[in-house]
């Protein structure tokens, strides 16, 4: 006979005090260890898990598909939508078709005074609706960036026969003098508070300020100062970049739109064209549910708190033991993350409070919500980043499941193996980069840059690339395509694959030879189950499991 491993802690000869087995006693004490780190670890996990559900009610009760919506149709009318000669916001290719949208979509989308069927009603009377639900906030502003002339290079032989040159946007060559036939405020230079964000678009990064028209609240009045614009040249050779900045509020939704619509004019000519619409909810409690996720926001903190507590404990307690563990540090990185997003909710929460009747006191004037948009958006990113690693913690409670043993124990055996994998991977994906660059960046759009190389030789990898592009070159194409997938696709793909396979089977090897002394947790429920039975009287307590735990 031999002994049996015992079903659960207390049971059986050795844990009753009999000496017959020392054997028993040791199996029992272990059984127990395992049984309380077992209860430990779960207890733990239902924490954490309420922490998770707190947290995605509060980050997920802050968007809606409305949002999605909305941007939609915003975009569907004022950058698609084109004008009776075609010309639309994303066909903008010179300054004669910036003026033609701004006097055409531009003030029909901002100007809508009449219903359907042309009627006037009492809402429609003193006020913009676009789509008839968005309430336009105040005016529009349109805003240009200039640089000056003289600041750029030019050859010694081209002197004679160039007397002015403007080089692409930079902070130092910007212009800032006024300029035109009056001394009106669109004429003029206007700076913005160092802390404004900045925009980064297509060939430039653009800073806030600028020379800035308000359009008034008539489209008549709105149409003349265009033309004026238009006739007295505003737009000049220095202009770099065009911003067309308005706001509306969905009462509907409780949601503002925030639309920025910009042309830039590079120093190549021509234009191109890019847009922002944001749709946030900077009033955040309005309704029960508003208040509802207020509540799981202070929860969210009171956890982040708990959390805190609980990391400076296991830092006294263990030193500099505790760094040289992965899962400590994940979680200091997701309390970091917590707390900046805490800072970013109750910075915007203050200014959206301090700045909401300022901007929405004069209706001639345009208020810039842009500024609150922008920290909105950096909170919800931050919260993204937040959500993420939250969930990703949850394999921290789950490693006493043998598959996810195995799963870790194959990613930490085969770490130096891929860091190495990785090192000859990038050199070779770069090398082929630069090459693409190098080739192809005159000529086609998906190489013209950089960044835009590496992203589509990803693209290449997961078969998602037009070859036809890469005839620009008819010789070097065929040779850099073929060459990249059959060195990165065939060859180095699979080696990483070989690498996780071979080690997997390694661990896979070593666990089956180790003794299975693994406390299952379907073994904790049943017995839970059972002892919840006993208590309740529903269910006879089991004499027979001490004398079935060791057998001779």
């Amino acid at each position: 006979t031999r002994p049996r491993r015992a079903h659960g802690a207390g049971h059986g000869p050795a844990a009753r005090g009999g000496g017959r087995s020392h054997g028993g006693a040791t199996t029992s004490r272990v059984t127990y260890s395992k049984e309380t780190e077992l209860k430990t670890t779960l207890v733990e996990l239902l924490i954490y898990i309420t922490f998770l559900v707190t947290l995605s009610l509060m980050t997920f009760g802050m968007v809606s598909t409305n949002m999605y919506y909305l941007n939609k149709a915003m975009e569907d009318f004022f950058v698609e939508r084109a004008s009776d000669s075609g010309i639309n916001f994303r066909s903008i290719g010179s300054r004669d078709d910036f003026w033609n949208y701004a006097e055409g979509p531009l003030l029909d989308g901002l100007y809508w005074k009449s219903w359907y069927d042309k009627g006037t009603t009492n809402d429609l009377k003193n006020t913009s609706y676009i789509f008839y639900e968005n309430l336009l906030l105040g005016v529009a502003q349109i805003r240009q960036l200039k640089v000056r002339n003289n600041t750029c290079s030019i050859y010694p032989y081209f002197r004679p026969f160039l007397k002015s040159c403007y080089s692409r946007y930079s902070y130092r060559a910007e212009d800032k003098s006024d300029f035109g036939p009056s001394n009106e405020s669109e004429w003029k230079y206007v700076s913005a508070s160092s802390l404004s964000p900045w925009y980064w678009g297509y060939v430039g990064f653009y800073r806030s300020g600028g020379f800035i028209v308000t359009l008034p609240r008539s489209k008549e009045e709105s149409m003349e100062k265009l033309t004026f614009l238009r006739q007295n040249g505003w737009i000049t050779r220095g202009t770099r970049a065009v911003f067309i900045d308005f706001s509306t509020f969905n009462a509907n939704l409780n949601l503002f739109c925030i639309v920025r619509l910009v042309v830039e004019f590079p120093a190549t000519g021509g234009a191109l064209t890019s847009f922002q619409i944001q749709s946030v909810k900077l009033l955040r409690y309005i309704s029960y549910y508003d208040y509802f996720l207020a509540s799981c926001e202070v929860a969210f903190c009171l956890f982040i708190i708990t959390f805190i507590a609980q990391e400076a404990i296991e830092i006294k307690k263990m030193k500099m033991e505790y760094f040289r563990r992965a899962w400590n540090w994940l979680d200091m990185l997701l309390i970091l993350v917590s707390i900046l997003a805490i800072c970013f909710n109750i910075y915007r929460t203050i200014e959206v409070s301090l700045l909401m009747e300022e901007l929405l006191s004069d209706a001639h004037v345009y208020p810039n919500f842009y500024f609150l948009a922008f920290w909105q958006v950096i909170y919800d990113n931050m919260i993204a980043v937040n959500v993420f690693f939250a969930w990703i913690k949850i394999f921290k409670y789950v490693t006493f499941s043998k598959t996810m043993s195995q799963l870790s124990s194959t990613l930490s055996r085969c770490a130096r193996d891929i860091i190495g994998f990785a090192i000859m991977f990038f050199i070779i994906f770069f090398a082929y980069a630069q090459f693409g660059h190098l080739v192809f960046g005159s000529q086609v759009d998906d190489f013209s840059t950089f960044q835009n190389c590496i992203f589509s030789q990803f693209r290449i990898v997961l078969g998602d690339f037009n070859f036809e592009t890469l005839e620009a070159n008819s010789v070097l194409g065929p040779i850099y395509y073929i060459s990249f997938v059959f060195f990165v696709f065939f060859i180095l793909l699979n080696m990483f694959l070989a690498i996780i396979n071979d080690t997997y089977s390694e661990v896979k090897a070593d666990f089956a030879v180790i003794p299975d002394q693994e406390l299952h947790l379907a073994d904790l429920l049943r017995q839970s189950y059972h002892k919840a039975l006993v208590k309740l009287r529903l269910r006879k307590p089991d004499t027979d499991v001490g004398d079935e735990t060791l057998e001779w």
